[in-house]
């Protein structure tokens, strides 16, 4: 079958499922997702043979070391998969909740509710955990999906997405509701971006090229998840005990996921105590120091800095720092190099603290804490399906409760309008 046919089917099918989930118990989709948890669990050796496969070939494409983390699953990345979807069981439905209800003009009853968006299309990249997320989420919020991962991670996506469609089959889920495309052709890509007879909505989670690719050939309305060239800015009155473990956490933690600070920026004032600390900390753990003229008179083992430095999501062990005059010079390079995903000053002054989370433009600012907090799971979503930085509808981590829309439901009592 071509590319084109099987996808129509893929479409036909997803259909069919989300209007069945529209209407389906809470009880029904929570039942799907326990034995879909259970089932990763059964099949992990499955899993993990699979992901082997997709290990052994990054390394002879040459994938990083970074890349390499990203694409890797083991026995307590499996769980924390199983265990993720139960959380979103554990979650409130979203479906059905009344947002409002008023009387309007001539007495009826007018009433705003959440429903389903639909069918969901997920393009994603490298990390095969997301099939998972992305499965239950969509599930739990009463939409169907279609996945279409990384070729890198193809054996990987296709067990999970095969385990957990099986598992709610078995569940009463209709085939349709979980599916996965399989071809690595990039085709199948540009597709899935213009199936507006099946799709509701896009969400693209990658790189740089997927982002560009989205805006120049989607007809699919899309909610465009970030890239993450995040900052911390270390003001002058930060404490420097505290502000040292925040920054290596956010840097060395795990380099390869959207919420890694990539770009430091220092106050000239703390710069000469915290600079030599702080850098040496961050070698010790491997990174690569990339600094400004100011940086590199303070820290002989970094490289000089480019401007291109300033404006790249590095997703590895390297660093890009600068050392500015003052907190308004922090704000300004971040508005112009930020990407308005997740954005944080180390300080002890109440005053800059306000005025650094009234003045950042994205999804989350935080104050004496690492970046590498944006996240579903840790704001309480159960996942995430990515991190929105843009604003219509969904900003920052989106849990089920964004994958949902709404619509109006009006009472009358034979009200014509004149």
């Amino acid at each position: 079958m071509e590319i084109k046919d099987t996808l129509l089917e893929m479409g036909r099918a997803a259909r069919c499922a989300a209007r069945f989930l529209a209407t389906a118990t809470g009880d029904q989709k929570n039942r799907a997702l326990f034995l879909m948890a259970q089932a990763l669990r059964d099949h992990k050796k499955e899993i993990l043979l699979a992901n082997h496969k997709d290990i052994e070939a990054g390394r002879e494409a040459g994938l990083t070391s970074a890349l390499i983390e990203r694409l890797t699953l083991n026995e307590k990345r499996v769980e924390a998969m199983a265990l993720g979807l139960e959380e979103i069981a554990a979650l409130r439905d979203p479906v059905g909740e009344v947002l409002g209800m008023w009387t309007a003009e001539k007495g009826l009853r007018v009433g705003r509710v959440r429903v389903p968006l639909g069918v969901i299309g997920i393009i994603y990249e490298s990390r095969p955990n997301v099939t998972a997320d992305a499965a239950g989420l969509c599930l739990k919020a009463g939409n169907a999906v279609i996945l279409r991962g990384g070729k890198e991670a193809l054996h990987s996506n296709i067990a999970i997405a095969s385990i957990l469609s099986q598992a709610a089959f078995s569940a009463g889920i209709p085939q349709g509701a979980i599916s996965l495309i399989e071809s690595p052709d990039r085709q199948a890509t540009t597709m899935l971006m213009k199936m507006n007879e099946y799709v509701d909505v896009l969400i693209p989670r990658g790189g740089k090229g997927l982002k560009l690719a989205v805006l120049e050939n989607a007809t699919v309305p899309f909610i465009m998840t970030g890239m993450g060239n995040c900052h911390i800015f270390v003001d002058e009155t930060a404490n420097i005990e505290k502000a040292i473990p925040i920054v290596v956490n956010a840097k060395v933690q795990r380099p390869s996921v959207c919420n890694a600070m990539e770009t430091m920026l220092v106050h000239k004032k703390i710069a000469p105590l915290f600079i030599p600390q702080a850098l040496t900390v961050l070698r010790e753990q491997g990174v690569e120091i990339r600094g400004d003229k100011a940086v590199c008179r303070l820290y002989s083992q970094a490289v000089p800095a480019t401007e291109k430095d300033w404006s790249t999501e590095y997703l590895d062990l390297i660093l890009a720092v600068k050392i500015v005059d003052n907190i308004e010079e922090a704000m300004n390079h971040i508005a112009n190099y930020g990407t308005g995903h997740s954005e944080a000053i180390l300080t002890e002054s109440y005053t800059n603290a306000q005025a650094f989370l009234n003045g950042i433009d994205a999804a989350a600012v935080y104050v004496n804490a690492s970046t590498r907090f944006t996240d579903g799971g840790v704001f309480g979503f159960g996942a995430e399906m990515g991190i929105s930085t843009q604003k219509l509808h969904a900003r920052g981590p989106m849990g089920v409760e964004q994958l949902t829309s709404t619509k109006f439901i009006i009472y009358g009592n034979g009200q014509v309008r004149e």
